[in-house]
């Protein structure tokens, strides 16, 4: 399996809907994907599901989420359980969020020193998350996980991005997700760096799943740009002009050397612009934008959007898919 998380700490880029939506396209392209909510906000879990489905997985005592997989491990019972999976298609399934999965911050944060001491409970704690899409990949053997997590730099996501192999950053061309990005590189070696040191110490014969840690950076994609005559509005291209460098330098460690315009950068895995009437109608049909029909109000110039939409996440999904080593039609 290959995992890969979707990660900035500047809220409002689309991140959410960038997973949702390339989770539908590996599907609908014949990848069985599994997609993992670990983002306390589980804003993941209520796009795929509707409001009746989550008041039973957060109100009827379901046990179904993510959090409900955790409760043995934070009530010092046990360990993690086996997540239960919502089957969205028969190649698409979710590990559904839930807004108590925050009340585990404390918990890996306290154990993220104990690991160097090589305590295996804090082994147990830190890995939690990792183990758990590993006994989601025994049921339903996805080709990849998408792992969306929330915009902020703490303890839950260090847990979550240690299990990625890959990284993609959404962007959004402006000052503040330069910024974010200018925090999250050295944050992201600064996680990897730990996770090895850590590992050194594992207690020796304990059989215990571990990540690898790698979180390699494979690029970045550019959410929701303004478009006029084909080219990015001027107010954008100032801060798309500065993408290339910020991110060679911030998440690379690269000198910049010579820089190619962004539309020509290698590392810079699409250009999504924004799809104006398209996600207002994709929220009320519930379903991705590029699967919207006439009945669904997609008609006149929609209809030509939504074929637009499908092709730019299919180029997508073929970027990220080759950077896992997965063939995608």
């Amino acid at each position: 399996m290959k995992t890969v998380a979707f990660f900035n700490n500047k809220g409002g880029v689309g991140k959410t809907s960038l997973v949702y939506h390339l989770a539908w396209m590996f599907a609908d392209r014949g990848v069985p994907v599994l997609a993992v909510d670990f983002d306390p906000q589980a804003n993941l879990t209520s796009m795929f599901l509707d409001e009746s489905r989550l008041i039973s997985l957060w109100d009827d005592g379901e046990a179904a989420t993510v959090y409900d997989s955790l409760q043995p491990l934070m009530n010092r019972t046990g360990d993690i359980v086996k997540p239960r999976l919502q089957l969205i298609t028969q190649s698409l399934a979710l590990v559904a969020g839930n807004l108590a999965l925050s009340r585990f911050e404390d918990l890996l944060s306290e154990n993220w020193p104990k690991c160097l001491d090589g305590q295996e409970a804090a082994f147990r704690v830190i890995t939690a998350f990792y183990r758990i899409i590993v006994e989601a990949v025994k049921e339903f053997p996805a080709q990849i996980i998408f792992i969306d997590v929330g915009p902020n730099l703490g303890a839950i996501n260090r847990s979550a991005i240690i299990a990625a192999d890959q990284v993609v950053l959404p962007l959004a061309p402006d000052l503040f997700s330069l910024q974010g990005m200018k925090n999250l590189g050295p944050t992201l070696q600064e996680w990897r760096k730990g996770w090895q040191k850590r590992l050194i110490e594992m207690p020796k014969g304990v059989t215990l799943p571990l990540p690898t840690g790698n979180m390699q950076p494979s690029g970045y994609v550019i959410m929701q740009h303004g478009i006029r005559d084909s080219s990015p509005v001027k107010a954008y291209q100032r801060w798309m002009d500065r993408i290339p460098d910020v991110y060679r330098k911030a998440v690379l460690e690269e000198s910049a050397g010579q820089l190619p315009q962004v539309v020509n950068d290698p590392y810079n895995l699409a250009l999504l612009k924004h799809y104006r009437s398209l996600m207002p109608m994709a929220m009320e049909a519930r379903k991705p934008m590029f699967f919207l029909k006439p009945a669904d109000g997609a008609i006149g110039a929609h209809s030509e959007a939504v074929r637009k939409c499908y092709d730019d996440f299919r180029n997508l999904a073929k970027r990220i898919a080759g950077n896992a080593g997965i063939a995608l039609s």
